[in-house]
């Protein structure tokens, strides 16, 4: 959700022609994460986002746009794509492949609170429950082997006893088999700044550029670790607690799931580890990027790895 492509008002006005919104009112670039480019379009019909896929190509773009149909025509809290007059999801603006979907309701909270977080672990088990009749399927992109390559190419330009505790836990994950769980369409980084609150209520999922087919425990464990961490990467035990119970209402967890549990939260750290130390020392260029903290994730993981109380049980 970054400024990649620049987009002007010049620039959108006829591409807009193309749809039924309106004329344009507004158009605001969205800074903030670090993979496509995002701006919010305001209309004399409303509000929209749109987005413009700086490395997903057109081709690659159904399995997610279509699951963001399904998961919004089942009643899912997610922004529902806008088909342009030739009844196409799918556009290009600018050399890039494009998508308009509706602006959801609330704003992205820093501090939840608990019963916030029993809000998204409920609606996270629902689209878990609704994502199991979607047809598509896509393999993990950032599983176990890109954790691996990602370490690969940062290993020579990390402190020492870091470099060894990132290989330490390749290796266990790497030992781990996580396919016998309940497996479904997956999120893979529900973040805080991924979810719209609308007071206590979720108004919206949004960004699933990284859905995949995967463990649905690991998406769990990827939401648990952003909206219940703590400044210092610890984990808060009444939002936990909350986020766990409100998602087991909807869908309990197996008895192998909870088994599991543990290693899961360390693979959900692993994986943000890696991608962000591969972001912080190989960032890509941008008119408006960050790279974040790959530091985060490596305390989140530490701390997973001397905890005792797990919250499942």
């Amino acid at each position: 959700m970054s400024v990649f492509t620049t987009v002007t008002a010049e620039d959108l006005q006829p591409f807009l022609k193309r749809y039924a919104i309106g004329q344009l009112v507004d158009l605001q670039g969205i800074a903030a994460g670090v993979t496509n480019t995002n701006y919010f379009v305001t209309t004399s019909h409303g509000r929209y986002v749109l987005t413009l896929f700086e490395t997903l190509k057109a081709e690659e773009l159904p399995f997610y746009v279509n699951l963001m149909a399904h998961l919004a025509q089942h009643g899912i809290a997610v922004a529902s794509p806008i088909a342009n007059l030739d009844d196409d999801y799918i556009d290009t603006l600018n050399g890039r492949p494009t998508l308009l979907v509706t602006c959801m309701p609330g704003r992205v909270i820093d501090t939840p609170t608990p019963v916030q977080c029993a809000q998204v672990g409920e609606m996270l088990a629902q689209m878990h429950r609704a994502a199991a009749h979607y047809h598509g399927r896509m393999a993990n992109p950032r599983g176990l082997a890109w954790w691996q390559a990602a370490a690969t190419a940062v290993y020579e330009r990390m402190a020492p006893a870091d470099a060894a505790l990132l290989r330490r836990e390749l290796a266990a994950q790497a030992a781990a088999d996580f396919t016998a769980l309940p497996q479904g369409v997956v999120h893979a980084d529900l973040f805080r700044d991924n979810v719209l609150m609308d007071g206590e209520q979720v108004g919206g999922f949004i960004d699933f550029y990284y859905a995949c087919n995967d463990a649905l425990l690991y998406d769990v464990a990827i939401t648990l670790n952003d909206w219940c961490v703590t400044v210092d990467g610890d984990i808060d035990t009444a939002r936990a607690r909350a986020l766990l119970v409100g998602y087991g209402a909807v869908r309990p967890f197996t008895a192998a799931e909870i088994a599991a549990w543990p290693l899961m939260l360390r693979a959900a750290a692993l994986r943000f580890w890696t991608s962000r130390l591969l972001d912080f020392h190989q960032p890509a260029a941008g008119e408006m990027t960050f790279a974040k903290d790959p530091g985060h994730f490596q305390r989140v993981l530490s701390h997973h790895l001397a905890r005792r109380d797990f919250w499942l049980a």
